[in-house]
Order: C-alpha cells, then sequence, then structure tokens
C-alpha cells in the first residue's frame, strides 16, 4: 500500500474520530482507539481508553462543537504514524460549556491491517483566541 493510501486512512479515522466525539458514539471511539490507548490530558493526567469512553457516556464531559485546523500526518513506517495539530473546541464539563483550543500529537498504529490511534498528549494553545 502506498503512503498517500495510508495517509487517506488515518485522515479518515480522524475525521470519523471528530464526529464520533461529538455524537458520543462510543462503538465508533472503540474501533478508532486501541485497547491499549493512553491519553495525557493538558493538565498531564493520564487516561486509558476506558476512561475516555466512561466519561463520555456518563455525560461527565460532551463535545458540542470542534473545528480540526493544521493537521499534518508523518508517516514514519508503512504502520506507525505521528499526527499532529489542532482543534478549537466547544465542550461542556461540570455543567459549564466553554471554549478551548487544543493542539495535540497522536502516535497511531496498523493493526490487522486497520489504523488506530495508541496514544495521544493534549496541551491547551492560547493561539488563535
Amino acid at each position: 500500500m502506498s503512503s498517500p493510501d495510508n495517509e487517506q486512512q488515518i485522515l479518515k479515522l480522524f475525521e470519523d474520530g471528530d464526529r464520533a466525539l461529538i455524537t458520543a458514539d462510543l462503538a465508533e471511539l472503540s474501533r478508532i482507539f486501541a485497547d491499549d490507548y493512553l491519553q495525557y490530558d493538558e493538565s498531564g493526567k493520564s487516561l486509558t481508553k476506558q476512561e475516555v469512553l466512561s466519561n463520555l457516556k456518563s455525560g461527565a464531559i460532551r463535545y458540542i462543537a470542534m473545528i480540526s485546523t493544521g493537521r499534518r500526518i508523518r508517516l514514519l513506517t508503512e504502520d506507525v504514524a505521528i499526527v499532529h495539530g489542532s482543534e478549537s473546541d466547544e465542550v461542556e464539563q461540570d455543567g459549564r460549556r466553554f471554549f478551548v483550543r487544543y493542539v495535540y500529537m497522536d502516535v497511531v498504529m496498523k493493526r490487522e491491517d486497520k489504523w488506530q490511534i495508541i496514544a495521544s498528549q493534549l496541551a491547551t494553545s492560547s493561539e488563535g483566541r
């Protein structure tokens, strides 16, 4: 498979992920995040796949809107890539609604011929506010 094909599959994975976060589609997110997925949020706290999904399921966090910008895909091998970019989100958490801008870096890996996100690092950004 050529690099452009891999890049298109990864781009679709992230577009599907954005939609699934907004709709809290846990089945779709379960497909997108690897079972061993680990996320470090903007405070440095680590969350497993199950914790991320539980937070969405319980309504502890809701993504109202999400605009991704500057997404770049760097294929390291035919089955490992780094994706980085930024996004502006409207979020509801603890009964309050607010806007936040993140920069992120994700590691994606192809397993059994399917790309999945295996790790994420988020940081808040004041850029563009």
